[in-house]
């Protein structure tokens, strides 16, 4: 356990920021999720859709800095690239 000063205020702002990061990997999730299933249930419409959202929250959650940008790029790429596959 911390004892100084500094490092209670540190520890009380990890564990912030750890619950933070963690409902927006979660939204991440739930998006992606979302997208893979509507494949095989809904429109081509609704999936698009749902591809944007995802892809909007895959974005916010890498401009936030909780996931690094480039694994952001990949995450909305495969999803897209799932679509483009299963829309042929």
């Amino acid at each position: 356990m911390a004892n100084h000063k500094s490092a209670l205020k540190r520890a009380t702002q990890n564990e912030i920021r750890r619950m933070r990061n963690k409902s927006t990997n979660t939204r991440i999730k739930k998006v992606t999720k979302e997208v893979q299933l509507s494949l095989n249930e809904d429109s081509s419409e609704m999936t698009l859709k749902k591809l944007n959202t995802a892809q909007s929250v895959i974005d916010k959650a890498a401009k936030k800095g909780v996931i690094h940008k480039k694994t952001a790029a990949r995450k909305i790429s495969r999803l897209s690239k799932l679509i483009v596959a299963t829309a042929t």
